[in-house]
């Protein structure tokens, strides 16, 4: 049977949706491969999000096709974002493409694959249908795993071409996740992290009401999570429901994920922001006065259309403020197809620079005392991985979400595994990082 080679490019939504079209190949007794000169079939799952992904997505289309010439790929799939909005730019630009899908295609992929093979036609397709593909083949070595429990979004934010690709938001049944949850659990996976473009509204659409609470005691009730860590959240839909449900199991990280994109309230409103500058305060004072000891992380956007250097002397005292625990923050790119993308007022990218670099290094004067009041804590941290040939390992605790956040050092004699959960007293804080020893 033909071996499969795959790049998953994008966010971890992304990633899901392409390990569900796999389960889909694997069960037909297609193989995977990570060796790409060896696989019959390459597949990408691209992104679209801004401009400097489209890029990287049509830079890996172009080295891989390559492989039609110089490898034993004889097929060439490209599917997820990119091509649900520019299907016709990637047939013209890499014609060596032999079948091109759009973000909803898991379920279409083995009639595509087989069409194919009998008519050695080009096949195009984008569609937005709702498909919820409950097995998955889990990708990645790792102790972790994400759990998408909707996809499109209707906030309609005017910078955003979430909606323009994935269409409205679509909640998945709860049934289906928990069971989906479970196949993870039974893999090894000791963290799951629960996703959406955004994970606050979940269920409004197909319950009537805010059903995040419900889904993550429901998700606790599975015994091999150790952790579960939620991502995407707004602001303006965090309820009392909600964070009490946070502070009251064990299991779930005390840890929001709560990207708030700006804080001067006409920037929000140019924004299409829902949440005003009093709105996030409140939520935040909220959540801290609930649960002392929960981190929070947002994500910011700089050089947004009629940005002043007064509205983003704001928001750099509202960092300095309010001192995240985590932040990240992102340049605005025009994206053709939303209302951000004629809006005067453009910033130079000079200015965008400029703004961006006071952003990161007022908050890494903030994370650098955070870290530091961790010194002389006791926390329960998961082993992500050991150094060859030393004592020393690397972990996580609840403070930090994987490939975003910070890692925890620790140096010890003990034989551990990935995936182990120990505890440990922090003795130093190097940066971004700690530095704990076994207790």
């Amino acid at each position: 049977m033909d071996k499969i080679y795959f790049e998953a490019l994008g966010c971890d939504k992304n990633r899901v949706d392409l390990e569900k079209a796999l389960h889909i190949l694997v069960e037909k007794g297609y193989l995977l491969t990570d060796n790409k000169y060896e696989a019959q079939i390459i597949i990408i799952n691209t992104c679209a999000f801004i401009d400097s992904a489209k890029d990287e997505s049509f830079e890996t289309i172009n080295e891989l096709k390559s492989l039609k010439k110089d490898g034993k790929c004889n097929l060439l799939i490209v599917l997820g974002c990119l091509s649900q909005i520019s299907n016709e730019e990637i047939k013209s630009k890499c014609p060596e493409v032999d079948i091109i899908l759009g973000a909803f295609s898991a379920d279409k992929i083995l009639k595509a694959i087989e069409d194919y093979k009998q008519e050695t036609i080009s096949i195009i397709e984008s569609q937005s249908d709702n498909y919820y593909g409950k097995g998955r083949i889990i990708t990645a070595s790792h102790n972790y795993e994400y759990l998408k429990i909707a996809d499109g979004c209707s906030k309609g934010c005017a910078y955003c071409a979430i909606p323009l690709i994935r269409g409205k938001y679509r909640s998945y049944d709860i049934d289906d996740l928990v069971e989906e949850a479970k196949g993870i659990a039974k893999a090894g996976i000791k963290e799951l992290i629960v996703v959406a473009q955004e994970t606050t509204l979940y269920g409004v659409d197909l319950y009537g009401k805010k059903m995040l609470p419900t889904l993550l005691k429901r998700l606790c009730e599975i015994e091999e999570f150790k952790m579960i860590r939620i991502m995407y959240t707004y602001p303006e839909e965090i309820t009392d429901e909600l964070i009490e449900v946070i502070k009251n199991n064990s299991k779930i990280c005390n840890y929001i994920d709560m990207p708030i994109q700006h804080i001067n309230n006409d920037i929000l409103k140019a924004m299409g922001r829902r949440a005003t500058k009093e709105d996030i305060i409140s939520t935040i004072n909220k959540l801290r006065e609930n649960i002392p000891d929960i981190i929070l992380r947002t994500t910011l956007l700089t050089g947004f259309p009629g940005e002043t250097d007064e509205a983003h002397d704001e928001l750099i005292e509202f960092i300095k403020d309010i001192k995240f625990d985590r932040l990240g923050a992102f340049k605005f790119s025009p994206q053709k197809g939303t209302k951000a993308y004629t809006m005067p007022g453009k910033v130079s990218e000079n200015q965008k620079e400029k703004w961006y670099n006071d952003i990161m290094s007022v908050q890494q004067e903030v994370v650098f005392e955070k870290m530091t009041s961790f010194i002389g804590k006791e926390i329960d941290v998961m082993i992500e991985g050991h150094f060859s040939k030393s004592t020393l390992y690397l972990a996580r605790g609840y403070m930090d979400a994987p490939d975003i956040d910070s890692f925890v050092f620790i140096d010890t004699d003990k034989d551990l595994q990935s995936g182990d959960f120990v505890k440990v007293k922090i003795t130093n804080a190097d940066g971004y990082d700690l530095i704990g020893e076994i207790i």
